[in-house]
């Protein structure tokens, strides 16, 4: 096992529920509310974008993630969580304009946006708590996967493209090893739901050219009663990535335009198994590995050459070009509170350097300023690790912004 010491700033360059419509898929207009806050479009109506999308699908070649041009485009995202809750919609519409919120994230130097969902938001549709949209009056009355697919419209309008989450089996707050959504499955949720949700979500969102990748499961760790995902192994109900591959190729099999997501065990911090076991989709050039990181994965962290010397073992090693399990790494959550303290501690300076010198593709946790309703959650209670305030309006720490906006440009190309 090569640890990333041998990759980090030495990279080469090149390396369901009913709905109305009898079709079975859903075009979300890649459009939003204008940014004088006028109503979404409605059906049938497609604004003007603010910004342009960029050149989608994407595909990847070895350690990147290219466009429909075969240049680079490195995944600079933020996470937006809440609609894989207990209130079923992304977080702040009670605080301020979709329009508003989306395009605070642009202007936050953020290309993409991770957005979590639960497999029971996708088989139950509840109508959407007025509460919960009143800043928002167009989507009062309507259910979570159309204001699901209110939020993607608004962030395309933006020209922000979108990677599906598939966060939690029941609606809560993630992750413990008590919550019960620690596997793929659950007694309420088998495998069979799961892909079925899968497919229902990848063909709800084929049409809508921004929504450009599906990150399979977050976080798959142990369970309370002593069962534990392994990669590979004799049992084949715990075998993560066998059943990576069903989902990825159900997946794919609805649309072979998507990228597809595979988090490590061990919340997302461990890819060790696919370095003698990788794997690899019926459609080829669609893989990206996803992993976590975030200090409290770190004991007795002192430096970044122990941080580089760990990550290196666990994942980085997938960056080496021209190796089996070679393909882009997405570090899909890292997190840090926005005190000063924080923003200038050991873990958030190293990671970030880590990320910089071999020019990794990640996605924050999370820009809400307010937390969503769930396990050990508040709904409204500050969200310490959000890059926005309360208020949803402004950055709640200058510091935290400029760290990130520092790792979000292109540093090498294939």
């Amino acid at each position: 096992m090569v640890g990333l010491s041998a990759v980090a700033g030495t990279v080469p360059a090149c390396a369901t529920a009913p709905r109305d419509t009898p079709d079975d898929s859903v075009v979300v207009a890649d459009a939003g509310r204008a940014p004088d806050g006028a109503p979404l479009p409605t059906d049938g109506e497609v604004a003007t974008p603010a910004v342009p999308l960029p050149p989608v699908p994407f595909h990847t070649s070895s350690r990147w993630i290219l466009d429909e041009k075969n240049e680079r485009f490195k995944l600079a995202s933020v996470n937006w969580y809440g609609a894989e809750s207990k209130d079923f919609v992304v977080a702040g519409l009670d605080r301020a304009p979709l329009a508003s919120i989306a395009a605070q994230i642009r202007a936050g130097g953020f290309n993409s946006v991770r957005l979590p969902w639960s497999n029971e938001l996708v088989e139950t549709n509840p109508r959407v708590d007025p509460a919960r949209l009143s800043r928002n009056p167009n989507l009062v009355g309507k259910n979570a996967l159309d204001v699901f697919d209110a939020v993607i419209a608004a962030l395309a309008h933006e020209g922000l493209v979108v990677v599906l989450d598939n966060h939690v089996s029941r609606a809560d707050w993630c992750c413990t090893e008590k919550d019960g959504n620690g596997l793929w499955f659950t007694p309420e949720y088998p495998e069979s739901k799961w892909l079925d949700d899968w497919r229902t979500m990848t063909k709800r969102y084929k049409g809508t050219p921004s929504v450009v990748g599906a990150d399979l499961r977050n976080e798959v760790r142990a369970m309370p009663d002593g069962r534990a995902p392994a990669w590979g192994g004799s049992d084949a109900a715990l075998d993560w990535r066998a059943a990576a591959k069903r989902a990825g190729d159900a997946i794919l099999e609805e649309n072979p335009k998507l990228l597809v997501f595979v988090q490590g065990l061990s919340y997302a911090s461990d890819l060790t198994g696919a370095y003698t076991t990788p794997i690899s989709f019926a459609v080829a050039n669609r893989l990206v590995w996803s992993v976590h990181d975030y200090s409290f994965f770190h004991s007795g962290l002192t430096n970044f050459e122990q941080l580089k010397t760990d990550l290196g073992n666990k994942w980085g090693f997938l960056l080496v070009q021209d190796q089996p399990y070679t393909a882009p790494v997405w570090v899909s959550e890292l997190g840090v509170a926005h005190q000063p303290a924080e923003v200038g501690g050991v873990w958030f300076q190293s990671i970030r350097r880590y990320l910089d010198e071999a020019d990794i593709d990640w996605a924050y946790w999370a820009i809400n300023g307010t937390q969503a309703t769930g396990t050990t959650r508040s709904l409204g209670a500050e969200e310490t690790y959000g890059v926005l305030d309360v208020t949803w309006s402004k950055p709640a720490s200058a510091e935290l912004s400029a760290a990130l906006k520092g790792i979000a440009p292109i540093k090498q190309r294939p």
